[in-house]
């Protein structure tokens, strides 16, 4: 079994639509919503943890596809660069997991990846880029 993070984005005409359910039904594939924003009849965005076979996950990628979703690939997860940070923790009153929070009274900010889901609301937030998604690797 494998496990991939993925952003999907729905076009207005497939936001109502069963889409996770058929992930699950048709291809038997383990869906965990990390974050959802979904706007009825305009848009909609799900960052999700997708578990099962690696055939059935690619089968499950290409149907996305056709049905015109798409699907980006969450490689490596968010990056903080400590030495860009000036401790401003823009940041961490966004964080929905606390993997990104202030240390009191000292007011430091701190990063715990293995609470970070990816989700990216940090990125956007934070006024100096000390928070990026990795590159991806080579190989």
């Amino acid at each position: 079994m494998i496990k991939k993070r993925l952003v999907l984005t729905f076009p207005s005409n497939m936001v109502d639509q069963p889409i996770t359910y058929q992930l699950v039904k048709k291809y038997e594939l383990i869906v965990n919503i990390l974050r959802a924003q979904i706007t009825p009849q305009e848009s909609g965005k799900l960052t999700v943890e997708v578990s099962g076979s690696r055939k059935n996950l690619d089968r499950g990628v290409e149907f996305l596809s056709l049905l015109g979703v798409g699907v980006r690939l969450i490689a490596q997860g968010v990056q903080w660069h400590e030495t860009r940070c000036i401790e401003c923790t823009a940041c961490t009153s966004i964080c929905p997991t606390g993997a990104l929070s202030v240390s009191r009274p000292d007011m430091r900010v701190s990063f715990d990846k293995a609470k970070c889901i990816a989700c990216e609301i940090c990125i956007p937030a934070c006024p100096y880029a000390a928070i990026e998604i990795e590159p991806e690797t080579a190989g």
